[in-house]
């Protein structure tokens, strides 16, 4: 068995004294793991670094084994004097092992994590990863339908997502119950960058549906990447964080 494919590295970890296995989430084949022979030499310690773009040939006598990788680089992701860009890669990385089944291909969502990929850093990256986790949902079966409201079928002043189904609610269609909906954030019915408080309530709305559809299929756990990477953004959001970039920025 042989194929040849481009994808994101995941994760390595040592294997013995001079091999590694790693994972990478391929365009064709989905996430996937094998081993390298000299993964753990120093040679390839620059190329085997997780986000890192590569082009990866694996080979096995059959198709259920591990397998081993040929690994080329195609370009690195160099985001490590960058604490919200390594923050943003952990994050992507650990979701998509987290989230996708092995070996399977989703290539809509692989071009997205692509681009979110080559964008870490960018001003509405934010908003960029958000919309990621939506269709994250969405590609692994679990999206959300914010087209219409679900009690009304009106398309206008949707602000709620029922945490039951995962459909939008109009304000006039939540009535009474509006306290016990999500809050939709305009964003995400593509009004433009979100603000702080928008992300706080898409990061909260899409943390609800993932953890109970990771909980429904395997027991699975959001990984502490993510909940890094949300404490980042909060924190650099706040009135003392800009401040001290600005102090820094006119230090520079």
């Amino acid at each position: 068995m042989e194929w040849r494919d481009e994808g994101a590295l995941l994760s390595v970890r040592r294997h013995g004294e001079t091999a590694a296995i790693i994972e990478v989430f391929t365009a064709a084949h989905g996430r996937h793991a094998g081993l390298v022979h000299g993964g753990a030499s120093r040679k390839m310690a620059a190329t085997l670094q997780p986000g890192h773009q590569v082009d990866v040939t694996w080979r096995a006598r059959l198709d259920d084994q591990l397998g081993t990788f040929a690994v080329e680089p195609i370009r690195p992701r160099m985001v490590l004097d960058d604490r919200l860009g390594l923050a943003g890669l952990n994050a992507v990385c650990a979701m998509i092992r987290v989230a996708l089944p092995e070996r399977e291909a989703y290539p809509a969502l692989w071009h997205l994590s692509m681009q979110v990929l080559d964008t870490l850093g960018a001003a509405d990256w934010a908003t960029r990863y958000l919309r990621w986790e939506m269709s994250l949902l969405e590609e692994t079966g679990f999206g959300l339908d914010l087209t219409r409201c679900a009690v009304t079928g009106s398309r206008d002043d949707l602000v709620y997502v029922s945490p039951r189904t995962g459909r939008a609610v109009s304000r006039g269609g939540a009535g009474v119950w509006a306290d016990r909906l999500l809050p939709l954030p305009p964003a995400l019915l593509g009004q433009g960058p979100a603000t702080q408080g928008e992300l706080h309530d898409g990061f909260r709305m899409t943390a609800y549906f993932l953890e109970r559809e990771l909980a429904a299929h395997g027991g699975r756990a959001l990984p502490e990447a993510r909940a890094r990477l949300i404490d980042l953004l909060t924190r650099l959001a706040s009135p003392q964080a800009k401040a001290d970039e600005s102090v820094n920025r006119a230090g520079d």
